[in-house]
């Protein structure tokens, strides 16, 4: 379906799951999600994916410079986008499922990663968060998080990254692992059930297998 101009895919809407997994993605059905999950687990859940996201705005919570030539500059729209889905998105998910969730998780990669751990912040809709190879070096996040509250404590953040990721000559993403490692201490700091995985390859090695990966750790 069709909700705010953006193309959301449901998977798992058959069961009677009391996980609803919500993951933002920059274009694609998210079924090699979906298929990568079901390859690691027997346990339902229902997965709805949302598609056709603008990238450097709505994944971005404000504006923040181009991070290599040819980049677009990131535009902060995140809480607008979040906005529609909380109040429209979500709730057209939830009319198509079988049952009533009990808890719904927020997760995405790259900027989606780090817009779902922003979400935390904004709304108290998302129990748990999944930040699969997450944008953590992103100017001025890291302080965000250390000055403002959760509107709910989540239930559990997860956090993954390649092990070649800050190996790169860009200054901006080279901080990426020392980012999302102060992060894991200041989470656990703050008692949050905190997961931290390092996979093999750089940003781009096998997007969908760590968005499943971070699933499944989330969740069971």
């Amino acid at each position: 379906m069709v909700i705010e101009g953006k193309h959301i895919y449901i998977y798992g809407e058959k069961s009677d799951s009391k996980t609803l997994v919500i993951i933002n993605t920059f274009q694609g059905d998210g079924s090699g999600i979906y298929s990568a999950l079901k390859g690691m687990t027997d346990r339902e859940i229902y997965l709805g994916v949302v598609s056709d996201i603008n990238w450097a705005d709505e994944m971005s919570p404000w504006a923040c410079p181009p991070v290599g030539k040819g980049e677009a500059p990131c535009t902060g729209g995140a809480d607008k986008y979040l906005s529609a889905l909380t109040k429209s998105i979500v709730p057209a998910i939830k009319c198509k499922i079988s049952s009533e969730p009990e808890e719904i998780v927020i997760g995405g990669y790259s900027l989606a990663g780090l817009f779902a751990v922003y979400s935390l912040y904004k709304t108290d809709m998302f129990s748990r968060a999944i930040s699969a190879s997450g944008s953590m070096w992103f100017p001025g996040f890291k302080e965000y998080t250390d000055t403002h509250l959760f509107c709910k404590k989540p239930d559990r953040v997860y956090f993954s990254l390649g092990d070649k990721e800050a190996k790169t000559k860009n200054p901006m993403l080279g901080t990426v692992e020392d980012r999302t490692r102060e992060m894991v201490e200041s989470y656990r700091g703050f008692g949050v059930d905190t997961v931290f995985e390092m996979n093999p390859g750089n940003h781009f090695k096998d997007p969908d297998i760590r968005l499943a990966k971070g699933i499944l750790r989330c969740v069971t």
